[in-house]
C-alpha cells in the first residue's frame, strides 16, 4: 500500500512539500547500495560472467525480501562510496543464479519500458520476441534474478530494472494491485461516458429554460461528444512523453472535469451551458484514449485481452446507461439533476485516482530512476532508454512527432484508415440511438423518461453477452493456438468481428420494421441487443488489433480513432433527429442498416489484406523504418 501512496498524486504531493523526506524511493534511503554489477560498471570494471552470477546469485534472495535492491553490508559503507562486497565461490551442490543480460535488441522490449522504431515487415518478429519474453518473465519474476547492466557505445550506463522481480516494474504487480488499478480506469472511463448521455433526458428542460430549438438542445450532448474527441489529440501524445507519464495528464484533466462540472449545473445561459459542456468532454478525455495504453502498461500480451474487454465494457455500457440514472430524477427534480449527477459520481472517482492511482509508464518510471540514480552517484552516465532517444530533440520535437505521427499513419496507412472509419460509423450509429428511442417508445409503447431510461439496459446485457463471446474465443481457441503454434499474425485477432460484423445490420433492420405499435416492444429492444452484443465484440477486436499493429503509438491510435468516433457521433446527434423525422423511424433506421453493411465487407477484407496493406503502407516508408535505435555494447 506504501509504494501504492507514493507513486500516485497524493505520494508524489508529499514529496515535493516535504522536500522527499517522506515516502522515498530505494535510491533516496541512507541504507541503499547499488547491486554489485552496476557499481563495477559505474567504477569501469569489466562485467564477466563469474563476477556477476557468483555474487549477485548469492545475495538475490536478500535482494528480493528488501523489495528488489541490496542493503549496505555491516561493515558500514556509505551509499556513495560502497564497495561491493567481496565475490564469493559457489558451493559445489548449489547451482547459483545466472544474472540476466539484457543484449542490446532487449532494452527496447515492454519490460524496459522504451519502444522500438518499429517497421512493418518487423511486427511479427517483434510480436513473437515480446511474446517469448512475457513467457520467460512470468517464469523469473518469482524468482530474484539479476539484470545485468549495458552501456551505449558513448558509454553511457543503461538504467534498468535491477533485479527480475523488481518491484517498480509495473509487470512485476501483484494481481490485486493491477485489478485495483484496472478498476480504478474503467471507474474513469466509465464516469467521462455516463455525463455524455446522462444529459439526455434534461433537453426538454433546456428547451423550456432557455427557450431553444430541440437541435440546439441536443448540442449539449454533440457538442460533449465533439470535446473527448479532440482532447485526446493533445493529451494521448503528452501521455507517451517519458518525461511526463501517464498520471500527471490524468489527474490534472479529472480535476479540471470536476471543477468545471460544477458551474455546468448552475449555467445561467444556454451559450454558457454549451461551453462548459464542450469543457467537460475535452478534460474528460483522456482516458477515453489512453486508458487501453496504461493496461498495456501492466498485462502481458496473452492477458492484455481479458483487460482490454474490462476496459471497452466501461467505455460501451456508459453512454447507455446515462438515461437509466437520470431517466426518473430529472421528471421528479429538475433539468439540472442530471448534470449534478454527473458531479456527484465523478468527485469520488477524482479523489480515488489521486489517492491511489500510480505512474505506470515503464518509461517514465526509468526516467525517474536514472535521474535519483545521477544524483546518487554523482554520476552523470547513468541514462534511461527514453533519454537517449530524445537527447538530442527539442521538447517541442517530441511533442510534435508524437502528435502528428497517429494522424500520418492513420492518413498512409490503408488498414489503419479504414479502421478509424469504421469504428466512426458504428459509433455514429450507436449516438443516433439516443435520438430514435424517445421516438419510438414513448410514443408506440407509452413509456415515460425513466422506462425509455430502462430500456437501454439492452446494451448492459448485449455487453455480458459480447464479453461471455469474446472470452470463449480467447479461453478456447485464441490462446491454446498460441500456446502451440506461436504467435500469429494481428489479422487472426479480426477473427470473431468477421462473423459478428452481420449482427449490426441484422439489429439494425429487425428494430427498423418491429418498432411499431402492433408489435411488442421486445422485439425492437431484441433488435438492439443483437446490434450493441455484436458491435461490442467488433470494437474488441478492432481495439486489440490496433495497439498490435503500431505498439510504439498505441495510446496515439487510440486518440486518433477516438476522434474519428466522436467527430461522426457528434454529427449523428444532430442529424439523426431531422432524419427519422423526415423518413421515419423504419426508413431512417433501415438506411442504418445499409451504411452497416459497408463495415461487412470492411472486416473481411481487413482480414485477408490487412497484412498486405501494412506491407505497402506508406509510413514505413516516410522515414520510420530508417531511424535505428541506439545499439549498446556488450559485455
Amino acid at each position: 500500500m506504501a509504494d501504492i501512496i507514493r507513486d500516485a498524486a497524493i505520494g508524489q504531493l508529499i514529496r515535493w512539500v516535504t522536500k522527499k523526506r517522506y515516502l522515498k524511493y530505494p535510491e533516496e534511503r541512507d541504507d541503499f547500495v547499488l547491486p554489485e554489477p552496476w557499481v563495477q560498471l559505474m567504477n569501469g570494471v569489466p562485467l564477466t560472467s563469474h563476477n556477476t552470477s557468483t555474487s549477485d546469485a548469492s545475495t538475490a534472495a536478500e535482494g528480493k525480501e528488501t523489495g528488489g535492491i541490496l542493503r549496505t553490508p555491516s561493515n558500514g559503507s556509505t551509499r556513495r562510496d560502497a564497495s561491493p562486497p567481496p565475490s564469493r565461490a559457489p558451493k559445489d551442490e548449489e547451482a547459483p543464479t545466472e544474472p540476466r543480460t539484457r543484449h542490446s535488441e532487449d532494452h527496447h522490449d515492454h519490460h524496459g519500458g522504451s519502444h522500438e522504431h518499429v517497421q512493418h515487415s518487423d511486427l511479427g518478429d517483434m510480436t513473437a520476441r515480446r511474446l517469448r519474453e512475457d513467457e520467460e518473465h512470468e517464469l523469473e519474476k518469482v524468482k530474484s534474478i539479476p539484470i545485468v547492466p549495458q552501456t551505449t557505445k558513448d558509454g553511457a550506463i543503461l538504467v534498468d530494472w535491477y533485479y527480475t522481480d523488481d518491484p517498480d516494474n509495473p509487470y512485476n504487480w501483484s494481481r490485486n494491485k493491477r485489478l485495483a488499478i484496472n478498476v480504478l480506469i474503467c471507474l474513469y472511463t466509465f464516469v467521462v461516458y455516463t455525463t455524455s448521455a446522462i444529459y439526455t433526458t434534461s433537453e426538454g428542460g433546456i428547451i423550456q429554460r432557455f427557450g431553444v430549438s430541440e437541435i440546439k438542445a441536443t448540442l449539449g450532448l454533440s457538442i460533449y461528444v465533439l470535446g473527448y474527441g479532440i482532447g485526446p489529440l493533445i493529451f494521448s501524445p503528452l501521455s507517451e512523453i517519458p518525461l511526463i507519464g501517464r498520471n500527471p495528464v490524468y489527474i490534472v484533466t479529472m480535476f479540471l472535469f470536476v471543477i468545471i462540472s460544477i458551474p455546468t449545473a448552475f449555467a445561467p445561459n444556454y451559450p454558457g451551458l454549451m461551453v462548459l459542456r464542450f469543457l467537460q468532454g475535452f478534460f474528460g478525455s483522456p482516458c477515453l484514449a489512453s486508458g487501453g495504453a496504461s493496461l498495456g502498461d501492466m498485462y502481458s500480451l496473452m492477458a492484455l485481452p481479458y483487460a482490454m474487454m474490462s476496459w471497452v465494457a466501461a467505455a460501451y455500457c456508459g453512454p447507455a446507461l446515462g438515461p437509466l440514472l437520470s431517466g426518473f430524477a430529472v421528471p421528479a427534480e429538475s433539468w439540472r439533476w442530471s448534470l449534478f449527477e454527473s458531479l456527484w459520481a465523478s468527485a469520488p472517482v477524482f479523489v480515488c485516482m489521486f489517492l491511489f492511482l500510480p505512474e505506470t509508464s515503464s518509461a517514465n518510471i526509468l526516467l525517474r530512476r536514472a535521474r535519483r540514480l545521477r544524483k546518487l552517484t554523482g554520476n552523470d552516465r547513468f541514462m534511461s532508454q527514453s533519454e537517449i532517444d530524445q537527447r538530442n530533440l527539442h521538447p517541442g520535437q517530441i511533442f510534435l512527432d508524437a502528435l502528428i505521427k497517429p494522424l500520418e499513419i492513420t492518413m498512409k496507412d490503408p488498414a489503419v484508415l479504414f479502421v478509424q472509419v469504421y469504428t466512426a460509423i458504428i459509433y455514429g450509429i450507436y449516438y443516433s440511438f439516443f435520438e430514435v428511442f424517445p421516438l419510438v417508445y414513448p410514443v408506440f409503447y407509452g413509456m415515460n423518461l425513466g422506462q425509455v431510461g430502462l430500456v437501454f439496459l439492452c446494451i448492459l446485457v448485449s455487453c455480458i453477452i459480447g464479453v461471455a463471446v469474446y472470452t470463449a474465443y480467447l479461453y478456447y481457441w485464441m490462446n491454446p493456438r498460441i500456446e502451440k503454434f506461436g504467435w500469429p499474425v494481428q489479422e487472426d485477432r479480426l477473427i470473431p468481428a468477421l462473423p459478428a460484423s452481420v449482427g449490426p445490420t441484422i439489429g439494425l433492420f429487425l428494430f427498423a420494421w418491429t418498432a411499431r405499435a402492433s408489435i411488442h416492444w421486445i422485439v425492437p429492444t431484441i433488435g438492439i441487443t443483437i446490434y450493441g452484443a455484436t458491435v461490442f465484440i467488433v470494437m474488441q477486436a478492432i481495439f486489440v488489433y490496433i495497439p498490435l499493429s503500431y505498439p510504439k503509438y498505441a495510446a496515439s491510435l487510440f486518440a486518433a480513432n477516438d476522434f474519428f468516433r466522436s467527430a461522426l457521433a457528434c454529427g449523428s446527434v444532430l442529424f439523426a433527429h431531422p432524419l427519422f423525422h423526415n423518413l421515419g423511424v423504419a426508413k431512417g433506421t433501415s438506411l442504418l442498416g445499409g451504411l452497416s453493411v459497408i463495415g461487412i465487407i470492411g472486416i473481411w477484407l481487413l482480414y485477408f489484406y490487412g497484412a498486405r496493406l501494412r506491407k505497402l503502407s506508406k509510413f514505413a516508408e516516410s522515414g520510420e523504418a530508417d531511424e535505428e535505435p541506439i545499439t549498446q555494447e556488450k559485455n
